[in-house]
């Protein structure tokens, strides 16, 4: 009985513990809200402090999500601006809320591990921060804010 007892208490210590850093993570309420736009707030490299931030980085980014499915990508860089559009669709995984684009068309905008997919994903950290998930194959860090 004391056996049954010890293991039932460490049940429920086990799964009444929770990792409250995830706790604001999932769900969002709010991404059913649209139109949303959110603007590229950091990019870093893979050598130790190379973190830019706003004007100082490599180039401008904004992504405006609608209501309809769709998106927008802009890019601004050396005062030329650069864009692709597509449908999009938010993912939950184990690890999180992710954001899904599917380029219609093959174009330099698009971020991710490989070069004959129109994919790019992006992870939800929270209601207004959005990192890319490009840097996982050696691509630049891009971290993005929620302005809208």
């Amino acid at each position: 009985m004391k056996k049954v007892l010890i293991l039932l208490v460490s049940v429920i210590v086990l799964f009444s513990c929770s990792n409250n850093s995830n706790d604001n993570i999932q769900p969002f309420q709010d991404l059913d809200s649209f139109p949303q736009k959110w603007q590229l707030k950091k990019m870093f490299g893979q050598t130790p402090n190379s973190m830019t931030e706003g004007l100082f980085m490599e180039w401008q980014e904004i992504y405006v999500l609608n209501s309809d499915g769709t998106f927008i990508k802009s890019r601004e860089r050396n005062d030329i601006i650069t864009e692709s559009a597509g449908t999009f669709d938010f993912q939950e995984l184990v690890d999180g809320t992710y954001l899904i684009l599917t380029h219609q068309a093959d174009n330099e905008l698009i971020g991710n591990c490989y070069s004959t997919s129109l994919v790019e994903v992006l992870w939800i950290t929270s209601i207004s921060d959005m990192r890319a998930t490009w840097n996982a194959c050696d691509g630049p860090g891009l971290e993005y804010k929620r302005i809208e």
